[in-house]
């Protein structure tokens, strides 16, 4: 499926090979990582498709552990570090017309992320095993919370049993009561949890990403409840609206305009403009986010992790879009509350309330 995709597409733009060094791209066309570096934008290998075979290029300090641990099979040439880039090792292999996502002399720059889109099976089934395992984690560090509990030890909590589980995490986010309510990214500080909290994950695991929110209670504020509720029915929203407009052939700004509705539906008609409703999901954190304007592809089957935000409240998991709605960051072991917008019924994750 995807190197029919990449013969389409090097037909269509009349090039021999692709080669693809971008953390997201390797490991969507090998499924495994080539990063070392997580700052930087590149990995230390790029794999290149020719029509015929996917050939990878590292230096020699990588080239037996890529093989060994990462690949699967692939075909794997070498340069030394000392000698060469990588780019200038990828020219010096390719013949014909060839094409990069980074900068490879004599080599046009291209942008393949839409090739990403949808999902394959392989994917899917890749996809529910990291969503099952990311969502057992993050409650499981939820039900352990007090609130004395730091944020950052939480956070640290969080990074620890994911990796466990061989899972990178991009965003660990953690809020107490009052950062929670004050910033819409509360990023993790050695203040208190207090009242309640919001714990937020982006994790990532053989290159696609899933991402979940858990709130826990201790002595919620009285408004909390219902502004959950309101973060609930336009997630749901938004999802019900990606079906639809996917199945139309629809642009991103189609579901937003629905994200918009839900928010005056729930009479919170300018809390989207605070914070950014997610998008598409997979080989990045976000394969693009929503605005009123962006006119992204619908594609199913795909993920899409929505994060409607209400002053203190959050309402987020990632969920495989296409004839079903599924969410993929679920355990069943937590506490849920049917919401129905328009037809769809969806069970969303509601506060869980601890002693």
């Amino acid at each position: 499926m995807k190197r029919t995709r990449l013969d389409a597409y090097r037909m269509r733009h009349d090039i021999d090979s692709i080669w693809l060094a971008r953390p997201e791209n390797f490991a969507w066309l090998t499924g495994g990582s080539n990063v070392v570096d997580r700052a930087g934008e590149l990995g230390v290998a790029a794999a290149g498709y020719d029509g015929h075979e996917v050939i990878v290029i590292t230096d020699n300090i990588e080239a037996g552990r890529l093989a060994e641990e990462e690949l699967s099979g692939e075909r794997v040439l070498t340069y030394d570090w000392y000698s060469s880039s990588l780019a200038d090792a990828v020219a010096s292999y390719v013949e014909g017309r060839a094409a990069a996502d980074f900068r490879v002399p004599d080599a046009r720059y291209v942008d393949i992320s839409a090739l990403r889109q949808p999902l394959t099976e392989g994917d899917i089934e890749t996809y529910r095993e990291l969503g099952r395992d990311t969502a057992e984690v993050v409650e499981e560090v939820c039900r352990d919370l007090k609130p004395t509990s730091t944020e950052r030890a939480v956070a640290a909590d969080l990074r620890g049993g994911l990796a466990d589980r061989g899972i990178d995490s991009p965003v660990s986010l953690v809020g107490g009561a009052k950062r929670a309510r004050g910033y819409r990214h509360y990023t993790p500080t050695t203040k208190k949890l207090g009242k309640y909290a919001l714990v937020s994950v982006t994790a990532r695991r053989d290159g696609l990403h899933a991402s979940c929110t858990r709130t826990v209670a201790f002595n919620p504020p009285d408004w909390l409840e219902s502004r959950h509720e309101a973060a609930m029915h336009v997630e749901t929203a938004a999802l019900g609206a990606t079906r639809q407009v996917g199945r139309a052939g629809g642009k991103a700004r189609d579901v937003f305009e629905a994200i918009q509705e839900a928010y005056r539906e729930v009479s919170y008609p300018r809390e989207w403009k605070h914070h950014h409703q997610g998008g598409a999901a997979g080989f990045r954190g976000r394969e693009w986010i929503a605005t009123p304007w962006h006119d992204g592809e619908v594609t199913l089957p795909m993920a899409y992790a929505w994060n409607p935000t209400v002053e203190g409240a959050k309402s987020e998991d990632t969920v495989l879009v296409g004839d079903d709605i599924e969410v993929l960051t679920t355990t069943d072991n937590w506490p849920t509350e049917t919401v129905s917008v328009e037809g769809l019924q969806l069970e969303r994750p509601t506060i869980l309330e601890l002693d």
